[in-house]
C-alpha cells in the first residue's frame, strides 16, 4: 500500500509558476513509477506527465511540453511537478499517482492515487 498526498496548489495569474509536491508513504517509493494527471471541471481526467522509477525516462502531454517538469527525490519519497508559463486552461485538480509496473507515454493506469490539489489560473 502506498499513500500519496499532494500539496502546492493554489491560485496564480497566467504566466506564473507553481510547484506541486507529492509525498509518498508506505511501500518503497523508489519501486514505483510516478505520474501526474489532472481533471478540469466538466472534463475527463487527462495525463500530464510521468517518470520511471529510475528517473531516467519522462513523458509529457503535448499541452505541457516545455512548460512543466516532473522530477523525483527518492530520498525524500517525493515527486514534483514544476509548472511554468501557466495558462488558464491549466486550471484543474492535479493528482499524483503511483504504478508498480512499467509505464508508457500517456499512461492513465495507476495503482495508487492521491486526493488531488486544486490549481487555478486566472487570466
Amino acid at each position: 500500500q502506498v499513500q500519496l498526498v499532494e500539496s502546492g496548489g493554489g491560485l496564480v495569474q497566467a504566466g506564473g509558476s507553481l510547484r506541486l509536491s507529492c509525498a509518498a508513504s508506505g511501500r518503497t517509493f523508489s519501486s514505483y513509477n510516478m505520474g501526474w494527471l489532472r481533471q478540469a471541471p466538466g472534463k475527463e481526467r487527462e495525463f500530464v506527465a510521468a517518470m520511471t522509477l529510475s528517473g531516467l525516462t519522462t513523458y509529457y502531454a503535448d499541452s505541457v511540453k516545455g512548460r512543466f517538469t516532473i522530477s523525483r527525490d527518492n530520498a525524500k519519497n517525493t515527486v514534483y511537478l514544476q509548472m511554468n508559463s501557466l495558462k488558464p486552461e491549466d486550471t484543474a485538480v492535479y493528482y499524483c499517482a503511483a504504478r508498480a509496473y512499467a509505464i508508457w507515454d500517456g499512461c492513465m493506469d495507476y495503482d495508487y492515487w492521491g486526493q488531488g490539489t486544486q490549481v487555478t489560473i486566472s487570466s
